[in-house]
């Protein structure tokens, strides 16, 4: 029978310090207060003072209540009911549904061995043409989009739950507007793509601990599905709300601060959840898919430059659209080479023309007079950003191909193009 403390050594904001003895890192604990019974977990230990994060903050706590240990560590329970359902980080139902209990599964635990990972072969198609032409998501990758505040990335993040063809969606929120929570809900509701998803949902005017939560929860909930052979996609927004987070209990707690405050072990922290994107031998998959917002559109900012090292690649979301310069899939030319034969090519070239056009539209600022090479390249410009860029474009890879020889036919002569005969004589539109 695990002891009851009825003494709270300290309180300090969401952390709270219990003199006590046989617990370990990650324990589970139920603090009795007058309101009712609060949840929290261990998250350091000091010879006999061990502190707890409390899930719903310290508010209501007095150096009175008791503290009593559970013997076992937070979890989730996992079934089919999970899908379309909507949870908070402490694992209540936020969609007035029943509280679910059977089957609880740990979170937090150690990526999946590499003896039963096989390598990235496969994309995910989403409809956006940005992401499937030329930054192709691949299964088992792990990508952050790297935005600043105020550009339309839960937009992108809901079309991709709504397209994406995987088998479920797992959506993290954290640090969400109540307006953004209900635009998930809605337009996942009216698109009918709620009934293959999870969504765990820390809101701003929720408690901080559960915000550190969701990561854990998705993934734990990602890794089962796709252990019964599902693929998985799960999407996360805000990574950097979640290292705030971290910030927060680090500095309650007195942590030495490292690079702007932020913790010494962010990059561990961030890393533990990033490589469990995984693709099993034998069952399914995982694929992560998180926001990371640069304060000051600053890429050097610890929580963006730490997860550049850690993942394969990244997107970046700039004036409302996936920036084809400093976004890159590393994995794509694992599938790009297996689609259609003039993926890759066709691919190339429209970047390249792209580039052109960008350095003609300096010129053309400067005053500069402009060729017919130069008009061309501002046609395909316009052309490209409109038709391709533009995040409302909804069109299959193979439709995103022809349009992308449509562009070119409709811009330049077949031999300005630079791409080889062979494909000029198969797809060029006359």
């Amino acid at each position: 029978m695990k002891k009851v403390y009825s003494r709270i050594e300290s309180i300090n904001g969401s952390v709270i310090v219990v003199r006590a003895t046989g617990v370990r890192y990650g324990e589970l604990a139920e603090i009795e207060t007058k309101s009712g019974i609060s949840l929290a977990d261990v998250n350091r230990i000091n010879g006999d003072m061990v502190s707890l994060r409390v899930f719903a903050g310290g508010r209501g706590i007095s150096t009175g209540d008791s503290v009593r240990f559970l013997g076992r560590e937070i979890a989730v329970s996992f079934s089919d009911d999970l899908l379309g359902r909507i949870f908070n980080g402490s694992f209540v139902p936020r969609d007035n549904g029943p509280a679910l209990s059977e089957n609880p599964i740990p979170i937090g635990g150690p990526s999946v061995n590499p003896a039963k990972r096989i390598m990235a072969r496969n994309m995910i198609r989403t409809g956006i043409p940005m992401i499937d032409m030329f930054n192709t998501l691949v299964v088992s990758q792990k990508l952050p989009i790297f935005s600043i505040s105020g550009e339309p990335y839960n937009t992108l993040l809901a079309r991709i739950a709504m397209q994406a063809e995987v088998d479920v969606i797992v959506l993290g929120g954290m640090g969400l507007k109540y307006d953004d929570y209900l635009y998930f809900k809605n337009t996942l509701e009216d698109g009918g793509a709620l009934s293959r998803t999870v969504m765990f949902v820390h809101t701003a005017s929720d408690p901080t601990v559960e915000c550190i939560m969701i990561p854990d929860m998705s993934l734990a909930v990602a890794e089962k599905f796709a252990l019964q052979g599902k693929n998985v996609l799960v999407l996360l927004t805000d990574m950097t709300n979640y290292a705030d987070a971290m910030k927060e209990i680090a500095i309650i707690q007195e942590q030495v601060p490292s690079n702007r405050g932020y913790p010494g072990d962010l990059y561990s922290q961030l890393a533990a959840r990033y490589e469990k994107a995984v693709d099993f031998d034998g069952a399914g998959s995982v694929t992560i898919l998180a926001v990371t917002t640069m304060p000051g559109d600053d890429v050097t900012h610890p929580v963006p430059d730490n997860t550049g090292y850690i993942t394969e690649g990244q997107f970046y979301l700039k004036g409302g659209r996936i920036e084809p310069f400093g976004s890159l899939s590393r994995l794509k030319q694992n599938v790009n080479g297996k689609t259609r034969n003039d993926h890759r090519t066709l691919m190339d070239s429209m970047i390249r023309l792209y580039a052109s056009y960008k350095d003609t539209l300096e010129k053309k600022s400067m005053g500069f007079q402009m060729s017919e090479w130069d008009e061309k390249l501002l046609k395909y410009g316009v052309m490209f950003e409109k038709e391709m860029m533009d995040l409302s474009v909804n069109i299959p890879l193979e439709g995103a191909l022809d349009k992308g020889w449509e562009i070119l036919s409709a811009c330049f002569n077949k031999d300005e193009t630079g791409i080889k005969s062979e494909l000029i004589e198969q797809y060029w539109k006359n």
